[in-house]
């Protein structure tokens, strides 16, 4: 008898036996037990995953004639379908039998009642192949079928299936198997086969076969043949041409660390090893999503199918670098892979791309930046203009009172002439102006509010009129927060106290005049950009504390 591979011989024949798919494994026996299973069904899902193997299970369901419940898999109807005889199944490749003439035969044999079994099945697998015109022919017969008839399809490419059909279908969508449970599976075949097997060489097949069991299966029936009786790690890293895990995990902490020393040897052992550098740098991608799924997620164990020791040198790794570190590296290394997937030299690309992460290092939040800047400028008053010198003014005395003039008997007895006195000279200025004193006002209000002072400063224009004080500004992002009553309160404050008399705050903002289009608005912009920039609160505080100048503004992408 030739050899039956593990992917037939293990394929499940009752529902208990499928892995995974609980939910779709649930409605099918709650329709069978409740007698409510529609007259066609859609199974769709990625390869292996148990499309057909639901199907046929279903089929051997609706025609059993054992006891319990169905299907038994042992009375002759089940074993007619699982052996492949029964005339009743018609199961047609939709690949090979896409046109409308098999769609015309296939109707021709629905009329007739079922030779054997209770209904007759037919089941299309990769449904999606057939052409416009076998679709058109199955309409009818789909939405009305006769008592006798169900159908069930299978495809891979479900939006590929016109909607007119999928409308007269119950769809069930088959998701990847989840890790563990093909874990447990590879395990329970080994057992089954007599085969010793280490648990993460387990891990491993379960992790290149991606959530299909078809394509585990296939993996470990390769590797059964390669070790024979006793399977290690190194066998299975061999035949499936991988690398051990721990270089992902060593890769990404020598990046994270700035030592590139150390990442451009990793990388020197991969490529030795005769590992593909697309898939290699498509397996450190999948790392580094999984350190950021820790540092982002409460329970990455529900978003992550890896092995419990992995997942704690993940969480490690995830909880010594700050987010914005961890997603600078996570973007370094997609633009590294776009790159390295159009490159004649991908090596040379991927050595680029570690430099660059290298070189990035640590990434401080601008928070952080802002608390530091703070703490520096703590106290510290920077005056916006230089003072300039006093200058001595002479005190000019008071003109003499104007005196009557003198009767002859007043000469006689000539009184003293009054004293002179001098003006007094105020503590406090007096009189200010609001044009002339605007730069002393705004280290006044610097000393007490240093953020309104750098708004204040973005200010195009500023008047007082009729005890009101306008300002004006060219931009409404510019004076968003200066809007919100409680600092435009304490802002008329600040300028009764300096000003010393009663006065208003009004702000404006400049709209758009009447007689600009829109052309000439466009050809405006790269100055009103520059403009916007050069007032930028931060712009001007760096100014400030660095004592220079700005002596050029450049935009657009060339400035970048």
């Amino acid at each position: 008898m030739s050899y039956l591979v593990l992917a037939r011989k293990y394929r499940p024949q009752t529902f208990p036996d499928v892995v995974g798919q609980r939910a779709v494994v649930r409605t099918l026996q709650n329709a069978l037990q409740r007698h409510r299973v529609a007259h066609a069904m859609l199974f769709s899902g990625v390869r292996g995953v148990g499309k057909t193997t639901l199907a046929r299970i279903m089929a051997k369901a609706l025609n059993c004639t054992g006891e319990g419940a169905p299907p038994c898999d042992r009375c002759e109807s089940c074993l007619e379908i699982k052996g492949g005889n029964a005339l009743d199944l018609h199961e047609i490749d939709g690949a090979s039998n896409r046109g409308i003439q098999e769609i015309r035969d296939l109707k021709e044999n629905l009329r007739f009642f079922p030779v054997k079994s209770r209904y007759k099945i037919v089941i299309i697998d990769e449904v999606h192949m057939l052409t416009a015109e076998a679709f058109n022919a199955l309409l009818k017969t789909l939405e009305e079928p006769p008592p006798h008839v169900y159908f069930m399809f299978a495809t891979t490419e479900p939006h590929k299936v016109p909607v007119t059909i999928l409308s007269r279908c119950q769809r069930f969508e088959l998701s990847r198997v989840p890790f563990a449970e093909l874990v447990a599976f590879f395990r329970k075949i080994a057992t089954a086969e007599g085969i010793a097997i280490s648990d993460l060489a387990l891990e491993l097949i379960g992790r290149e076969a991606e959530g299909s069991v078809r394509d585990g299966l296939s993996l470990l029936d390769q590797i059964f043949s390669f070790g024979g009786q006793e399977i290690t790690d190194g066998d299975v890293i061999e035949v499936l041409g991988l690398v051990d895990r721990r270089i992902y995990e060593t890769l990404t902490r020598s990046l994270l660390a700035g030592d590139l020393s150390l990442a451009l040897e990793t990388l020197e052992r991969a490529y030795t090893a005769g590992l593909d550098l697309k898939r290699f740098t498509a397996e450190l991608l999948a790392y580094g999503r999984a350190v950021m799924v820790c540092k982002t997620c409460q329970a990455p164990q529900a978003l992550l199918d890896v092995p419990d020791q992995e997942l704690l040198a993940l969480k490690e790794i995830a909880a010594s670098h700050s987010a914005e570190t961890l997603y600078q590296l996570l973007q370094l290394l997609l633009q590294g892979a776009e790159e390295l997937h159009s490159s004649t030299n991908p090596r040379m690309v991927l050595e680029m791309t570690f430099v660059r992460a290298v070189q990035a290092g640590q990434v401080v939040p601008v928070t952080a930046l802002i608390e530091k800047l703070d703490a520096l400028l703590g106290g510290v008053t920077i005056p916006l203009v230089r003072p300039e010198p006093a200058v001595a003014r002479p005190v000019v005395p008071a003109p003499p009172l104007p005196q009557a003039v003198p009767t002859p008997a007043e000469k006689k007895t000539p009184e003293p002439p009054p004293p002179v006195i001098a003006p007094t000279v105020p503590s406090q200025p007096v009189g200010r102006d609001v044009r002339r004193d605007w730069d002393d006002f705004i280290a006044y209000v610097k000393e007490r509010k240093r953020w309104m002072a750098h708004v204040l400063m973005l200010a195009s224009a500023r008047k007082e009129m009729e005890r009101e004080l306008h300002l004006k500004f060219d931009d409404p992002a510019e004076c968003t927060v200066l809007q919100e009553p409680e600092n435009v309160k304490l802002l008329a404050q600040f300028v009764q106290d300096f000003f010393q008399r009663e006065l208003a705050v009004r702000l404006d903002i400049r709209g758009r005049s009447a007689d600009v289009s829109d052309e000439d608005e466009g050809a405006d912009a790269p100055r009103e950009e520059r403009r916007a920039l050069a007032r930028d609160p931060r712009v001007r505080l760096a100014v400030e504390i660095l004592e220079g100048q700005v002596v050029g503004i450049r935009t657009g992408p060339r400035s970048r």
